[in-house]
């Protein structure tokens, strides 16, 4: 009886353990995908397709889309600041991603 009781608390300490590291680790991803690391993966905005343009930070699938519609119908961007021309990229947005675009 007392070693089920000491295997309970050993696992169920082991679970907090692994959970924390769990949720530390997902944050950690989550910060770097808002800080925009300069680090990170450099995309491409005049050749980046939907998927690579969604690992951008504040980007999701609906702007991606609009990104690729307005270089359709505009050309290349000739500047990285002129993603913001696009609807749903203001000044804030840009900032959170600009280290980690290049044209």
């Amino acid at each position: 009886m007392i070693k089920i009781k000491k295997l309970v608390s050993i696992t169920f300490v082991l679970l907090l353990v692994v959970s924390f590291l769990m949720v530390l680790g997902g944050s950690a991803y989550a910060q770097e995908k808002q800080s925009g690391d300069a680090n990170a993966v450099k995309v491409n905005i005049n050749t980046a397709g939907k998927e690579q343009l969604m690992d951008l930070p504040r980007i999701g699938e609906k702007i991606a889309e609009r990104i690729i519609e307005y270089r359709e119908k505009n050309g290349k961007f000739k500047r990285p600041e002129d993603i913001m021309k696009v609807k749903g990229i203001g000044e804030k947005t840009f900032k959170k991603f600009e280290k980690r675009i290049v044209i």
